[in-house]
């Protein structure tokens, strides 16, 4: 089926928030905060990339993602670099993104046991259209008042340093083990194409587009595709989006969006999609 509308998955997280965004329905008054929205297969294929929305009301934990060989050599099928588009941000939102200085494995070990690790990481003020690709390797943490599309490699594979005291179990050997704890360095913009499509990532593992509303083919041929509407209506190959879904494709879809719309297309590989 070349376009298939994923299902929503609602993740409750004691970090979330009860108020979520446009698209989505609030949790219940006496509910659990919802943190996390994931798309997944309605039939359990568990494909490359995988789409998620975060609601953030405190900090997440000071974390770390493997690349493909270190994560092969534990067994698992990839690694994880991740990308982030920020859609809010209260005014003094940040994201951590690596460690002020170069930190060697000893003193990074020793911060994330007396929870100075904290001060490491560089906070970085972010806002809404902000996006940063995240490659494996990068100690990062995503702060309170924030709603953001994340777009990774596809596997459940997250090595934490330090969680503020929250009752759940940290990988202290295997984060200090995979950690490149330095200055982020953010990779270098790709450059310009069709001012109606704007090329927010191309590769390392995977591409991001932001688009704007009309029509549009997408050649993905025999690879696959995430369309992840930010904004207005259309249909991907007669299927119908809105705001808040999100479909995987594949072959050569025939795009319609409405004139409003502000879409995410992501996929797989390094190089961008040639112009159809």
């Amino acid at each position: 089926m070349p376009a298939q509308q994923l299902a929503m998955h609602r993740v409750e997280k004691p970090w979330g928030r009860r108020q979520l965004w446009p698209g989505f329905a609030d949790p219940s008054p006496d509910g659990d905060p919802v943190g996390e929205v994931w798309f997944q297969s309605p039939d359990g294929f568990e494909p490359e990339l995988l789409v998620k929305y975060l609601f953030t009301s405190e900090k997440l934990s000071i974390q770390v993602h493997p690349d493909d060989g270190q994560a092969r050599a534990h067994g698992h099928e990839r690694g994880k670099d991740e990308a982030w588009l920020v859609l809010a941000a209260d005014a003094d939102a940040t994201i951590g993104l690596g460690t002020v200085r170069p930190v060697d494995k000893h003193e990074l070990r020793a911060a994330a046991l007396d929870g100075s690790i904290n001060t490491l990481l560089d906070w970085k003020p972010v806002k809404a259209g902000d996006f940063i690709y995240s490659p494996a390797g990068t100690v990062h943490a995503i702060g309170p008042g924030l709603t953001v599309i994340e777009i990774q490699q596809n596997v459940d594979l997250t090595y934490r340093f330090y969680d503020y005291g929250r009752p759940r179990e940290l990988h202290l050997d295997l984060a200090v083990e995979v950690a490149d704890a330095r200055p982020f360095v953010p990779l270098p913009p790709p450059p310009g194409a069709d001012p109606t499509r704007r090329i927010l990532a191309e590769g390392p593992k995977f591409v991001v587009e932001r688009r704007s509303g009309g029509s549009a083919c997408l050649p993905l041929g025999t690879g696959q595709g995430w369309l992840v509407p930010v904004a207005g209506e259309g249909t991907a190959d007669g299927v119908a989006w809105r705001a808040g879904d999100c479909l995987v494709l594949s072959g050569y879809v025939q795009l319609e969006a409405s004139a409003d719309a502000d879409l995410l297309i992501a996929y797989p590989g390094a190089e961008r999609l040639a112009l159809a």
